[in-house]
């Protein structure tokens, strides 16, 4: 197996202008480098370690902008090995004790466990329907959202075909590459940085279904007028009789970066990884996302414990966590992720892989009815002449949801349940 290290350095690699960054090199290897700088140089050399050396990141511009620069985006490599070496454990650490590199992790693989979704032919008559809970139908009285706003959904991809999600896509990417890993016991397309993110398993065609689908033979999604960037950073992989998520962490942190870089207005995650050493996974590249005024959500995780899921804990990240139909914490949602609000996630019914439907339960299916909420207020304050950010969004959220008991946050269910009625209240209060 070929290994990947990371590399942030304090500084630029000299002569970097002419190397490739990955997502180019993944589909063009004519244009290689086979070296760092001089000491990690000779670490390799000691070591018996051939390896090529690309960029981590492509910039938004032709130029790295302020804001790339601020995190450092400009100045992180990403090394490949040429052979599949026995790497010794402690290389990280020697890398890091070498005055040039400030930040250094191997390769390293997320995975998340999907929901196992109960498949239906069943039409929306059968189906709940949440609207009431949240009081969606409030909110999508003064809109259902404007194509301009863009909902992000990284996740296994979406169904194209899908009757639901027809018009809905206004851009797509494929950052699934799981070169150098044992690709055996993954469903589908594993290799290649392309824009055809199809979904083999159905999960983001779900998420996406509650986000923005067309309501044909579901109920309608909670922002149907916005888009969605569909944007596959999971493939699939059968553990025992269940799916799982899985995709190399790196690769999830370039579809972040992409999806900030073209537009998002929000970005949902109903993904979540754990901390296994080294940096914070998708810290860097969220932070930047959060300076370019993107909103980020993310499933809180479903494990019903203390644990804490990435991108969800991170500062800045809207963790969310799900409810029942009755507006009671769902048990399986996870709490170590500062959550800020919970939103319905049990039992919801919307579209699935291979043109059909299915319902599923989950802190994935609360993710996006809060995705949703926020790209309806970024459409009402668009259509007003008025701007919204992050803050802005935290607030009323805050000061809007319904909460649980007499405090004003709870551990397992942030500031409450999300009341879009109350929440376009006061949106519309503060922009007047």
């Amino acid at each position: 197996m070929k290994d990947h290290v990371v590399l942030k350095m304090y500084e630029p690699l000299a002569g970097d202008a002419s190397m490739p960054n990955w997502q180019d090199y993944i589909n063009d290897k004519s244009v290689v480098r086979e070296t760092v700088n001089a000491e990690i140089d000779r670490v390799l050399h000691d070591l018996g370690l051939k390896v090529w050396v690309t960029k981590e990141y492509k910039s938004a511009q032709a130029t790295w902008t302020a804001d790339e620069r601020r995190e450092g985006l400009h100045r992180t490599y990403r090394v490949v090995f040429q052979q599949d070496y026995e790497l010794p454990e402690d290389l990280v650490d020697r890398l890091l004790h070498l005055p040039s590199v400030e930040m250094a992790s191997r390769l390293s693989v997320g995975s998340a466990h999907l929901p196992q979704p109960e498949v239906s032919t069943q039409t929306s008559f059968a189906a709940p329907d949440v609207a009431d809970l949240i009081h969606l139908r409030y909110a999508q009285s003064f809109t259902k959202g404007i194509p301009s706003v863009r909902m992000a959904v990284l996740d296994t991809g979406l169904n194209l075909s899908h009757k639901e999600l027809q018009g809905k896509v206004a851009a797509s990417a494929d950052f699934v590459d799981l070169e150098g890993l044992n690709t055996s016991d993954f469903i589908g397309d594993v290799a290649g940085y392309d824009d055809v993110p199809e979904d083999e398993v159905g999960h983001g065609t779900h998420v996406s279904g509650i986000v923005a689908g067309r309501g044909l033979e579901m109920n309608e999604g909670v922002a149907p007028d916005c888009t969605i960037m569909a944007v596959r950073v999971l493939a699939t992989m059968k553990s025992g009789a269940r799916f799982v998520g899985a995709g190399i962490i790196d690769n999830i942190n370039a579809g972040i970066k992409w999806a900030a870089d073209n537009g998002a207005d929000v970005i949902n995650m109903s993904l979540g990884i754990k901390h296994t050493g080294g940096g914070l996974p998708h810290e860097d590249v969220i932070r930047y996302a959060l300076g370019k005024n993107v909103t980020v959500v993310a499933a809180s995780g479903n494990d019903g414990t203390a644990e804490r899921y990435y991108p969800g804990a991170l500062p800045g990240v809207i963790a969310v966590g799900a409810v029942d139909q009755a507006g009671t914490v769902a048990p399986f949602t996870s709490y170590g992720a500062n959550i800020a609000v919970v939103a319905p996630g049990v039992n919801i019914y919307s579209s699935y892989a291979h043109n059909t439907y299915a319902f599923a339960s989950g802190t994935s299916q609360a993710s996006p009815f809060v995705c949703g909420m926020v790209a309806l207020m970024r459409s009402y304050a668009r259509l007003t002449g008025n701007r919204l950010n992050n803050g802005d969004i935290r607030t009323i959220l805050r000061d809007t949801s319904d909460k649980i008991d007499t405090r004003l946050r709870s551990e397992h269910a942030g500031y409450g349940l999300i009341n879009m009625a109350d929440a376009f209240k006061l949106l519309v209060h503060e922009l007047a």
